[in-house]
């Protein structure tokens, strides 16, 4: 059923997303942190890579099928999927602060290379995407639920 590819489509948007949300909210709540757990220098910035799932040949295979050719087991949904967690190689940005303990001999401090103005930027783009994402789900969810009424 075609559907459910469809649902699967949707599905790993939504999953990846959710993920990006999840990434941009720890970016956000280590903003200040100067220090990691292991104790090397400040928090660095990570960033989602997404990679489109599924088959890359969409327009052969829908010629292949129009002229009766068979391609079951081919065919594969579409989708998107989580390739990597990044960290971002940008530079750490320095400020003066002699008082606090991270500073180093000369009083300068490595920040975190979390540009705040960034991440509600990227977390407005992933809630745009998530919502459309629904959109799309409900869309479906509206069609099969007619499609299902014709039964009757």
């Amino acid at each position: 059923m075609a559907f459910l590819g469809s649902i699967n489509v949707v599905g790993s948007g939504l999953t990846a997303q959710q993920l990006r949300l999840d990434v941009i909210s720890e970016n956000i709540t280590n903003i200040n942190t100067t220090r990691t757990e292991n104790g090397e220098g400040p928090y660095r910035r990570k960033m989602v890579v997404f990679e489109a799932e599924g088959d890359r040949n969409g327009f052969r295979m829908a010629m292949a099928n129009a002229m009766g050719a068979s391609n079951r087991g081919s065919e594969k949904d579409g989708g998107v999927r989580v390739v990597e967690i990044m960290e971002d190689p940008s530079d750490f940005p320095i400020s003066y602060d002699p008082a606090h303990p991270d500073a180093n001999e000369e009083g300068y401090l490595e920040m975190p290379n979390v540009i705040l103005v960034k991440e509600i930027a990227d977390a407005m783009a992933a809630s745009q995407a998530y919502s459309a994402n629904v959109t799309a789900f409900n869309t479906l969810k509206t069609v099969i639920s007619r499609g299902l009424e014709l039964g009757k």
